[in-house]
């Protein structure tokens, strides 16, 4: 990707385990391919994450130790008594990775946290808001770190962009909600002009039939389809945006 005018634009990375076509096609775009550990992974693993809700330690690190990716996230830091915990699972995460994402909601606790733990890079991670999570500090609070956005749509990760370019430096941005909706509703991603170009009701996520001018369209290989369209967009409004 082009670079943008404080190093370089985010690295994408689709976030997915369990299914070889959808990751493939995301590779195939210039995405990095990224899992939910333990989980199957196919391809060398660029990112790795682990269930915030319920963290299993144990499993994930041994899933560190079988991939060594280049990124990992560690547990969530939720509550102030946390942070030795946190620590401690970035202490070890930091043997099998480059970088160690650490993800802070802890109100004011940004300044107390490492940017080295032993050889690794410390990026913090901001969860991008939807019904799953989000991160609740302001966007400011980020600023002069490194920085991974974690989940929510293309266009939502683009505004945390747009706030977070002046001040720090976004290394790269995840997700698999393309694949969610091309599964569910055989919807592809667009940058807002799916209500002008196809008439479709949603302006982002237009459906397959919608994008046919209404007229239905049949076939097993549909959600391939839609998530192949969503990558090609997505990759191609992230270097518009970062140029």
């Amino acid at each position: 990707m082009v670079e943008d005018a404080l190093g370089r634009a985010p690295t994408l990375i689709y976030c997915a385990g369990g299914n070889n076509r959808f990751a493939q096609i995301a590779i195939d775009a210039g995405y990095r391919y990224g899992a939910r550990l333990p989980d199957t992974v196919y391809h060398p693993l660029y990112f790795a994450d682990q269930d915030w809700k319920r963290p299993r330690r144990d499993k994930y690190m041994q899933g560190l130790a079988q991939h060594h990716p280049h990124m990992a996230t560690v547990l969530d830091w939720e509550t102030e008594d946390q942070l030795p915990d946190v620590l401690d699972w970035a202490e070890e995460a930091a043997q099998y990775a480059d970088q160690v994402v650490i993800i802070p909601k802890v109100l004011g606790g940004i300044p107390r946290l490492p940017t080295t733990i032993a050889t690794a890079t410390v990026v913090l991670g901001y969860s991008v808001p939807t019904s799953y999570g989000g991160t609740p500090l302001p966007l400011w609070s980020f600023a002069g770190r490194p920085i991974h956005l974690l989940g929510g749509s293309p266009h939502a990760q683009m505004e945390c962009w747009r706030y977070l370019a002046p001040i720090a430096q976004v290394v790269s941005a995840d997700g698999n909600m393309a694949q969610m909706l091309a599964t569910r509703y055989c919807q592809f991603w667009t940058p807002g002009t799916a209500k002008q170009r196809y008439g479709a009701r949603n302006r982002y996520w237009p459906t397959i039939r919608e994008a046919n001018g209404g007229t239905p369209v049949e076939g097993t290989d549909l959600p391939y389809e839609c998530f192949r369209r969503s990558c090609a967009n997505i990759r191609q409004a992230w270097e518009e945006l970062c140029t």
